[in-house]
């Protein structure tokens, strides 16, 4: 028995259209369907019913499709813990995390985890904050890292990190020391709504200083960044997204005079806390403690 049959079985049956099928799987409708014959040859009964170009599964079709579901998820994970040991790896995080955090201070410190236990394959998935809370609680990642908190019940959530939010401009100023707030707000566009949680708070408090204040609704921090850098705008960023930029003069921190700043806080999600997510957090938070 092909695996390649039963696969393409559980596709046919989600749809019951060999044509949706191999759309699904980049086959030919005669690769389908050869695939469905071969398969039903082989467990010597018919798994579709077919009437002219329509398909439907069979009772037998129905008992069959729960056993190639568990066959096939089976099957791939053991031929991924395969691949993991032919690299080296015996354990396994995989790590939900929030775009803004992915593309700020996880990268480098990720590199001097991973040297640190290279037993440990690191999986990435990198997603919207309000969505870890959901990964974290089916099952689908062993730790989260947010930028707020999540909504779902029955989750363990730490502070892990908290850190100030500037104001950052271009730094094209040739006395970028003078530059101040009232200058930057009235001269710039203020990009907004890149980061998941302080915005809607901040803009009322800005808007009540600078009533005439222009903004431009970004909703990307990299793209923010670049947009800065090319002179569209300012904004308000956590440090540690702009820290590399600032370091190497590409951008500037604007000094604040009446727009009280808020602090970005960095969570950490768990459910069921693994050696490999205790061994992460506690070398998260004394890596961060350093920075």
């Amino acid at each position: 028995m092909d695996i390649r049959w039963i696969k393409t079985f559980i596709i046919s049956a989600k749809y019951e259209n060999f044509r949706k099928a191999s759309e699904e799987l980049f086959l030919t409708q005669p690769a389908i369907t050869k695939h469905i014959k071969k398969l039903e040859e082989d467990l010597n009964i018919q798994l579709f019913e077919r009437k002219g170009k329509t398909v439907t599964l069979t009772p037998a079709g129905y008992k069959f499709l729960p056993f190639a579901k568990e066959f096939v998820s089976k099957y791939e994970q053991g031929i991924d813990s395969f691949e993991s040991w032919k690299q080296g790896y015996n354990r396994k995080l995989t790590i939900a995390t929030a775009p803004q955090i992915a593309s700020s201070f996880l990268p480098s410190l990720l590199r001097a985890f991973i040297d640190e236990n290279p037993d440990i394959e690191v999986f990435i998935n990198v997603i919207k904050s309000f969505e870890i809370g959901d990964e974290i609680r089916d099952g689908k990642a062993d730790l989260g890292l947010s930028r707020i908190l999540p909504l779902q019940a029955n989750l363990k959530i730490e502070t892990i990190h908290e850190e100030p939010v500037i104001l950052v401009g271009a730094n094209t100023y040739q006395d970028s020391s003078n530059v101040v707030e009232s200058e930057a707000l009235s001269n710039y566009r203020l990009i907004t709504h890149n980061h998941p949680d302080y915005w809607d708070s901040l803009l009322n408090d800005v808007k009540r200083h600078y009533p005439t204040v222009r903004t431009m609704v970004v909703n990307q921090v990299e793209v923010t960044k670049r947009f800065i850098e090319n002179g569209l705008g300012v904004s308000y960023l956590p440090y540690s997204m702009v820290k590399e930029e600032i370091i190497k003069n590409n951008l500037l921190e604007i000094k604040s005079e009446k727009v009280s700043t808020p602090t970005s806080t960095t969570y950490v999600l768990t459910k069921v806390e693994t050696n490999e997510v205790r061994s992460f957090i506690t070398f998260l938070r004394e890596a961060l403690k350093e920075n």
